[in-house]
């Protein structure tokens, strides 16, 4: 790998980075893709390319997904936690960086700080892709959307609904569905939903695309009429000394059956899992006929390996 090479370098560190065109370029190579998986005819296309996955939180699904789909595109994949890196104690991050865009084609990072994951991308010479960090998760939003398009085939006519706190991926969905012209509503309670910068620039993106976002503090206003009812939990990793605070703080924001009952007939219910039954989600209801939870985590690596592919392919 050439470390003097003028080939521009595209990263995907949050959705904002990408244009509409782009995504939904990313949507249908991801549905076609899907389609060559499941007929067995994938072709390896990234033989000879190896993906370095950056991980200072463990993860399940973030590292299966990505390591399958590069597997069965034919390439290869390095695994490095914490212990093994420790950027920014053990070496300044963009000396990592550096050093690692001499060894691989692409980093996928799945950090604490969004301030990590932003340094590497400004220092390596290969695509950078942000696999979590505290302010987004742009990936699980693509699969997320890849799996609405399966149900509701017209995006623009999807009403999306989000329960409970405004996190990385509430965020990372919101400006998805602002790029596409989307209807996206967030419920949460006061203090809890999303600051006045990010408000600022999804609507500005929706009068450019005619999405409709929205914000309020009952959950089943927000609900009523929804395609897509969306939960996540409500302390997430690092967030362990609030959680006695935030889970009386957001009683009343579990999506059980009786919130479902507000949403369109034929509306779906997704989480990002992990789940904890009985907070955010009801059991009845995770594993109701009205759940696409794993047909969502499913397109994870769909989508996934749809990104590898324009980025590396």
């Amino acid at each position: 790998m050439s470390p003097n090479s003028t080939k521009p370098v595209t990263h995907l560190i949050t959705l904002f980075d990408w244009d509409a065109d782009r995504i939904r370029r990313l949507l249908a190579l991801a549905h076609e893709l899907k389609a060559q998986a499941l007929a067995g005819t994938l072709r390896p296309t990234l033989e000879r390319k190896t993906l370095a996955l950056l991980f200072e939180k463990s993860s399940m699904r973030t590292r299966v997904s990505f390591e399958v789909a590069m597997t069965q595109l034919g390439g290869h994949v390095i695994y490095l936690s914490r212990d093994d890196v420790n950027l920014g104690q053990r070496e300044p991050i963009r000396d990592g960086a550096r050093t690692l865009a001499r060894y691989v084609d692409c980093i996928a990072a799945r950090t604490y700080s969004h301030r990590t994951v932003e340094e590497l991308a400004r220092y390596s010479s290969v695509p950078v892709i942000n696999a979590l960090s505290d302010q987004a998760h742009p990936c699980q939003a693509l699969g997320d959307v890849l799996t609405i398009q399966e149900r509701f085939r017209e995006l623009e006519k999807a009403r999306i609904a989000f329960i409970g706190d405004a996190n990385n991926v509430a965020r990372s969905l919101a400006v998805l569905c602002a790029k596409l012209g989307m209807h996206f509503i967030i419920a949460t309670p006061e203090g809890y939903g999303f600051d006045a910068p990010l408000l600022s620039r999804l609507s500005a993106l929706g009068r450019e695309s005619g999405a409709v976002i929205q914000v309020a503090t009952d959950p089943r206003a927000a609900a009523r009429g929804a395609h897509v009812l969306y939960t996540d939990v409500w302390v997430s990793m690092g967030q362990e000394k609030e959680a006695d605070r935030r889970r009386r703080d957001f009683a009343g924001f579990c999506v059980d059956a009786a919130l479902l009952r507000e949403a369109a007939s034929d509306a779906i219910v997704m989480h990002c899992l992990p789940a904890h039954r009985g907070e955010e989600i009801s059991d009845e209801v995770i594993e109701g006929p009205r759940s696409a939870v794993f047909d969502q985590a499913e397109n994870r690596l769909h989508a996934q390996r749809a990104l590898l592919q324009m980025l590396i392919g």
